[in-house]
C-alpha cells in the first residue's frame, strides 16, 4: 500500500477505506512477518472524528500470545547472534524505509486515531529519526576494562535482555512504537510492541515496514488486542526479559506489579500533572503562546501538558487573558485537514472523562474563560458526533480544585495566581507526579534555581514541549521510573555481564590438593 494523498475529509468511510488500503487481508497483529488475524473476541474501532464505529478486528487471545512469543523467542536469538555492524547497517535501512513511508503512515495515523494529519507528519519523521538515531548507537555498546587485585584480566560485557515487551498508548501509538523499539532492537533484543486496542494500526503498519526494510522475522512483533488477554499473558511470561509501559498511574502499577511477580523488570513512563510557571518579568507575548503549545497541541493528550498555569499575581488577570484569546483563535476541526490545529479526543472513554472532569474543576470553583460551544464547520457537518471539546482555560484552580492534583489528559488548563517563588516552587511540587514543568522569566538565576527545585523530570526556560531522542525522558514520584530515550537507555536494555580471565596460573586454594 502506498497512500501518498491525504483524503480531503475524515468520516467512517474514510477511516475504513484507509485502513483497507494498508491491510486489505484484514487488520491483525503483526507476527513472524505478516499480519495475522485474530480468532478470539471482536475490537470495534470508533472514528474520533465523527464517533462512530469504522471496523472491527479479532483479538488474538492465549493462542495468538504464545505464537507472538514463540515467534519473538526465535527471533531474539537470531537478532542477538547479529554484531552491532549489522544491526545498525539494519536499522538505518529501517530509518531511510519509514521516511520514504511518512505520508502513508501520517495518513493512517490521523485516518484511524483522529490526530491532526499536520501532527500526524511531524511524528511520522521523529520515528525514522529514532531508528536513525539509535542505529548509531547500536555497533557502540562497549564494555569496560575494570583493574582488580591479583592476576586477573576482568572486563565487562553488555548483554541484551532478549524480548523486550513495550505497551504503549492510544495517545500517540505509531511515535511511542518507535520511541519503544528502536533503543532496544539497537541493543539486540527482539520486541513486541502492544498497543492500545484502540489504536493498533499504525504500529501494525509501522513493524511490515521495518520487516521490508530487512528485519528478520520475529524481531518486531506487534500484539495487537485486549490488555486482559494479549496484554496480561506478555507481562508475565517467563520467555520476556523485560517490560517497558506508557500510560496511566493504576494500569502501569498493575502491570509492574505482575512483571514484578513473574520476575520481570519494568521500565515505567506514567502520567503527569506539569507546572507551567510564569513571573512578571516575562517575556508574557511569548509565554503565551507557550502556554497554549503546552496543553492544547495534541488536544491536550500528552503526558508532558502544562496543565497547571501558574503566574504571579501582578499580571496573572493580564495573562490569562491573553491566553483566553489565543485559545479562541485556534483551528479546532476535521482532523485530516492541514488546517486543522486541534482534533478531537482520541477515545469516548477518554472524552466522557475530560467533560466529566472540567465539570468538577468548574464545581470546585473554578471560572471557564474559554468558549465551550462547537464552530459551525462541527456542529452543522457529519463531524458533530464526534468526540470534540473545545480549548479550555479554567481561572482561579486553587489548590482546593480536583484539578490541581488531577490528570484531565485533555485541553483543559487550570490557572492560579501566586506571589513569591517559594510558593510558585511549593505549588510545582503539590502534586504525586513528576514528569515535566516550566518556568518562564528574564532573571537567568531565578530560571535555574526553579528548574533545579521543581522536581520533575524534564524542565524547560522560557519554553515548553521539546523533546528528542537524543536526551534522557522519564518522570520521578507516580510518574514513573527509568528513562526512555537518550543514550543511557540503552543500559535499560542491556544486562552487564562480568568476565574472568586469569593471566597467570594460580595454585589451589586448598592445600591438600597442592602437589
Amino acid at each position: 500500500m502506498s497512500l501518498t494523498t491525504a483524503p480531503t475529509s475524515s468520516s467512517a468511510a474514510t477511516a475504513k477505506s484507509v485502513l483497507d488500503a494498508a491491510f486489505p487481508n484484514g487488520l491483525g497483529a503483526f507476527v513472524d512477518g505478516r499480519v495475522a488475524t485474530g480468532s478470539g473476541d471482536s475490537i470495534t474501532l470508533t472514528s474520533a472524528a465523527t464517533g462512530e464505529p469504522f471496523a472491527t478486528y479479532a483479538d488474538p487471545g492465549a493462542e495468538g500470545a504464545n505464537a507472538i512469543l514463540e515467534s519473538a523467542t526465535a527471533g531474539a536469538k537470531v537478532w542477538g547472534a547479529l554484531n552491532g555492524f549489522e544491526r545498525a547497517a539494519i536499522l538505518r535501512n529501517v530509518s531511510r524505509a519509514v521516511e520514504g513511508h511518512a505520508e502513508e503512515l501520517a495518513i493512517l495515523e490521523s485516518a484511524t486515531t483522529g490526530k491532526p494529519i499536520r501532527d500526524a507528519r511531524v511524528e511520522a519523521a521523529k520515528v525514522a529519526e529514532m531508528f536513525g538515531y539509535y542505529a548509531g548507537w547500536a555497533d557502540k555498546l562497549t564494555g569496560q576494562t575494570i583493574p582488580v587485585p591479583g592476576n586477573w584480566h576482568t572486563y565487562t560485557e553488555r548483554v541484551p535482555w532478549g524480548v523486550v515487551v513495550a505497551i504503549t498508548p492510544w495517545n500517540a501509538p505509531m511515535f511511542t512504537a518507535g520511541w519503544n523499539s528502536a533503543a532496544p532492537l539497537a541493543a539486540g533484543n527482539s520486541v513486541i510492541i502492544k498497543p492500545s486496542e484502540f489504536t493498533p494500526a499504525s504500529s501494525v503498519r509501522l513493524a511490515q515496514i521495518a520487516h521490508e526494510a530487512g528485519l528478520p522475522a520475529g524481531v518486531f512483533n506487534v500484539a495487537a488486542g485486549l490488555g486482559q488477554t494479549v496484554g496480561a499473558a506478555l507481562t508475565t511470561d517467563p520467555r520476556v526479559g523485560k517490560v517497558s509501559f506508557i500510560g496511566s498511574v493504576p494500569t502501569g502499577r498493575r502491570v509492574a506489579v505482575a512483571a514484578a511477580q513473574a520476575g520481570i523488570p519494568a521500565l515505567l513512563e506514567l502520567g503527569g500533572k506539569s507546572a507551567n510557571i510564569v513571573f512578571a518579568d516575562a517575556d508574557l507575548e511569548r509565554a503565551a503562546e507557550g502556554a497554549i503549545s503546552a496543553i492544547f497541541s495534541g488536544a491536550g493528550q500528552s503526558c508532558v501538558a502544562g496543565s497547571r498555569l501558574l503566574v504571579e499575581r501582578s499580571v496573572h488577570a493580564e495573562f490569562v487573558e491573553m491566553v483566553a484569546a489565543k485559545a479562541a483563535l485556534l483551528r479546532v476541526g476535521d482532523p485530516l485537514s492541514a488546517d486543522t490545529e486541534v482534533g478531537p479526543i482520541i477515545t469516548p472513554q477518554q472524552f466522557a472523562t475530560v467533560t466529566r472532569l472540567i465539570e468538577a474543576g468548574m464545581d470546585d470553583g473554578g471560572r471557564r474563560l474559554t468558549g465551550a460551544t462547537l464552530p459551525e464547520s462541527l456542529s452543522g457537518s457529519a463531524l458533530k458526533g464526534g468526540h470534540w471539546v473545545m480549548p479550555t482555560l479554567l481561572d482561579g484552580v486553587t489548590p482546593a480544585n480536583r484539578l490541581e492534583t488531577t490528570e484531565v489528559f485533555g485541553p483543559v488548563v487550570g490557572a492560579d495566581a501566586f506571589d513569591t517563588e517559594a510558593e510558585a516552587i511549593a505549588r510545582a511540587n503539590n502534586t504525586s507526579f513528576g514528569l515535566a514543568g516550566a518556568v518562564w522569566t528574564s532573571d537567568v538565576s531565578r530560571a535555574h534555581h526553579v528548574a533545579r527545585e521543581v522536581k520533575a523530570g524534564t524542565f524547560w526556560i522560557n519554553a515548553y514541549k521539546t523533546i528528542h531522542v537524543a536526551v534522557p525522558f522519564g518522570g520521578f514520584g507516580d510518574s514513573g521510573h527509568g528513562r526512555s530515550s537518550g543514550p543511557g537507555v540503552l543500559d535499560e536494555y542491556t544486562q552487564t555481564k562480568a568476565i574472568w580471565v586469569p593471566t597467570r596460573a594460580a595454585g589451589s586454594p586448598f592445600p591438600s590438593l597442592s602437589y
